[in-house]
């Protein structure tokens, strides 16, 4: 009898060690999985940067993805303009704005942008392109200084009371945004390489900074940084040829 005790003590054992084998094994592996998900120089992120608390959460939905921060809008603002049409709650007459076509009757708005979680300043730079260069607090998207591969002043006139209009498809900036930064030090949106855009001032200083590099940025605390100092881009304070008002972004980007 004392033998048949042995014998399954034995066994149990046996079984134990090779359970915790396979548990610790099937971690590894786990980790491995996870690992990969991550591409070499990258940093989890696990996270929200605070500044994403400012945007419009009727329109703009915002997670993390390993090292990346996944923007998904309606493109639809939440501020009155010519734009929404008659009818509208939010429509706003502007008689003096050459209208292209209204937001609901335009080409679908919704935009999907993916931006590094903690943008790469390595000193490169890299120019804007035409179409979205970064998304707004607001939930639309943000364009550069050109319209339909010129100038923007050919496009001004059609330009509403926030600087934005239509087009090529969606509701898009060009301009300061004054229906949420206007004068100010307001957050305006981020960019595609995950840096944020202020207005025309600056948080640290109240004033309007005079340190600005070539893409209008530099390193200082943000209302959304707990006194730590980040890289940024502002509105720069300087009237932008025949429209009357400031610039959103012309570029290059810093970040990438």
């Amino acid at each position: 009898m004392k033998n048949r005790f042995k014998k399954v003590n034995v066994f149990l054992v046996a079984l134990f060690l090779a359970f915790i084998s396979f548990t610790a094994c099937s971690n590894d592996d786990t980790d491995e999985v996870n690992d990969s998900t991550i591409e070499d120089g990258d940093t989890l992120v696990t996270e929200l940067h605070a500044a994403y608390s400012a945007f419009n959460t009727d329109a703009v939905t915002i997670f993390l993805d390993g090292s990346k921060v996944v923007i998904e809008t309606t493109g639809l603002p939440n501020h009155e303009t010519v734009y929404w049409g008659e009818g509208n709650d939010l429509y706003r007459e502007e008689d003096d704005v050459s209208r292209t076509p209204s937001i609901m009757s335009s080409n679908n708005n919704a935009t999907s942008i993916s931006v590094d979680a903690t943008p790469n300043l390595s000193g490169n730079t890299v120019s804007t392109d035409f179409n979205t260069i970064g998304i707004a607090v607001s939930g639309s998207s943000i364009f550069n200084d050109q319209e339909g591969g010129g100038p923007l002043d050919a496009a001004a006139a059609s330009l509403d009371w926030t600087g934005a209009h239509i087009g090529p498809g969606v509701y898009n900036y060009h301009l300061e945004p004054v229906a949420f930064s206007d004068d100010d030090e307001n957050l305006v949106g981020i960019l595609l390489d995950g840096v944020f855009l202020y207005g025309r001032k600056c948080n640290s200083s109240g004033g309007y900074p005079s340190d600005l590099d070539t893409s209008g940025g530099h390193t200082t605390i943000t209302q959304y940084t707990d006194g730590e100092e980040e890289y940024h881009y502002h509105i720069i304070n300087e009237i932008y040829s025949t429209t009357g008002s400031y610039l959103a972004f012309a570029g290059p980007y810093q970040g990438y």
